[in-house]
């Protein structure tokens, strides 16, 4: 009996001391886990978007980018204490608009699907890929921006440069633009002549010969005998004849009567465009000419050419139409939003196809009053000077224009963002606050773009990375929409 009580003895004081033993070896082994290095298993996430966390590989929710691997990082084991105090709201990359850590509004409302922001969940969850739902605080949801669809966003300042952002002041300053247009070459029609005869007869000799031939004003273009003219000027010489005989009488009205008659033979060889060498030879004295030779009115080339030697003619018939090319038209075609810029009179440059790297000034000479319907464009005419007759009709021309839109306030047009139906600015309020306005344009050149209306002289914009803003802006403004009118109320459950 004293044999079975002393090995009950030697049997719970082993227990005993295997059980302190143990508690020791826990205890030590808990005690060097806390604070040491534990692995982190494979995350992903956006570089646009650092707040996408996913465990799978795949595309950003939000920007459509691939998700890139996360570099393992060891993470400290901590009590969960510790953890709640080392995830503070500035942690994120866009912080709420208060900036302040830790604050009753920075409490979570409720869970956002990550690819899907109207699908939303009360308690933590994932989605079919096994992303994370992501976490919507108050303030997210606190007020909206001045543009439907867009929101205030704030980064801090210290993390602007990191994201790239940067910005600059809107200017007041004279705004120009260049407007480009392709034209074709015409022919002066103020400067085109068309030769006809007023009788009818026979060509009996041409001295311009085809289409295209260069001529000089007076020059000879053919000879035409005409009954009709060879009457007229011998209509003509019995008129001086009776005229000289009426002028040795006494009666006064038979001297008037003679020089009526002869001033009225000689209108009469003047209104058949009797050229007046014949008339002054005719005066002295000579006998009428068979044929008469018609001239050229004006130098230039021989555009059309409808006669042959030996043909005969019928009056009023075109027998040439000779243009005067030292000064040309370019007329071309003006987009709507171009037109209304351009007045008659602004100065122009021409550069001919053939020689790009020549220029010629000229000037806007008309303005159609009407669009052309089919390809919603103003016909304008231009005016150049066309020196050696280097600028054929129907070549084609580059036609530039420098116009002037006034003095207005201009930021660089990377600040603009154009979502189709509107224009879009983040203006930097300060502290890292951009709020997004909308704006009217006006002129868009050289780097610069004129704003009618929505930002203010001095202001800042962004220019750089403003499509940051964007997606996160919209990105709030849905959720705000999400979350109204309760954000307790109409959320659809995750997993």
């Amino acid at each position: 009996m004293n044999q079975k009580k002393a090995g009950s003895k030697i049997f719970f004081a082993i227990a005993a001391i295997l059980a302190i033993v143990g508690g020791f070896y826990y205890n030590a082994s808990n005690h060097s886990q806390e604070g040491e290095p534990k692995a982190v298993g494979e995350k992903y996430t956006c570089g646009m978007h650092p707040f996408i966390i996913s465990d799978t590989p795949g595309n950003c929710p939000i920007c459509g980018m691939a998700l890139t691997k996360i570099e393992s990082v060891p993470e400290t084991v901590s009590s969960p204490a510790t953890a709640k105090e080392a995830k503070k709201p500035e942690d994120d990359f866009f912080a709420d608009l208060g900036g302040k850590p830790v604050k009753a509004e920075h409490k979570i409302i409720f869970y956002r699907n990550p690819m899907n922001p109207a699908i939303t969940s009360k308690t933590p969850a994932k989605d079919e890929m096994g992303m994370d739902y992501i976490p919507v605080y108050a303030d997210e949801l606190a007020g909206g921006g001045g543009v439907e669809g867009y929101s205030p966003v704030k980064i801090p300042p210290q993390r602007m440069p990191i994201a790239g952002l940067r910005t600059a002041r809107a200017k007041m300053e004279s705004m120009g633009r260049s407007i480009r247009t392709v034209g074709v070459v015409e022919a002066d029609e103020t400067r085109i002549r068309r030769v006809q005869t007023k009788v009818g007869g026979w060509v009996e000799k041409l001295y311009v010969n085809f289409r295209g031939q260069e001529v000089k004003k007076g020059a000879p273009l053919f000879s035409l005998y005409s009954p009709e003219l060879l009457a007229g000027q011998q209509e003509y010489l019995e008129a001086k004849k009776t005229a000289g005989k009426f002028a040795s009488s006494s009666d006064e009205s038979l001297r008037k009567m003679g020089d009526e008659l002869l001033a009225a033979a000689k209108k009469r060889l003047e209104l058949l465009d009797v050229p007046p060498e014949v008339v002054s030879e005719l005066d002295k004295g000579g006998e009428p000419k068979r044929s008469i030779t018609f001239y050229s009115p004006v130098s230039g080339f021989a555009l059309a050419k409808e006669i042959f030697e030996g043909q005969k003619i019928e009056a009023g018939m075109e027998l040439f139409t000779v243009a005067d090319l030292s000064r040309v038209w370019v007329v071309a075609d003006l987009y709507e939003m171009d037109a209304k810029e351009v007045r008659v009179g602004s100065t122009a440059f021409l550069s001919p196809s053939f020689d790009p790297a020549r220029a010629l000034s000229g000037k806007v000479s008309f303005l159609s009053p009407v669009l052309e319907p089919e390809t919603r464009t103003l016909k304008a005419r231009f005016e150049f000077p066309n020196p050696g007759n280097a600028l054929k009709p129907g070549i084609f021309a580059d036609v530039n224009l420098e116009v002037e839109s006034g003095e207005g306030i201009t930021v660089p047009d990377g600040a603009v963002m154009e979502t189709g139906a509107r224009k879009i600015v983040f203006v930097h309020k300060g502290g890292g606050e951009f709020e997004p306005r909308e704006v009217v344009l006006g002129v868009v050149a050289d780097g610069k773009a004129q704003i009618l209306g929505g930002v203010a002289e001095g202001e800042e914009v962004v220019i750089d990375a403003n499509f940051l803003l964007d997606s996160e802006s919209r990105l709030r403004a849905a959720l705000s929409r999400a979350a109204a009118p309760s954000p307790e109320a109409g959320h659809g459950e995750g997993k």
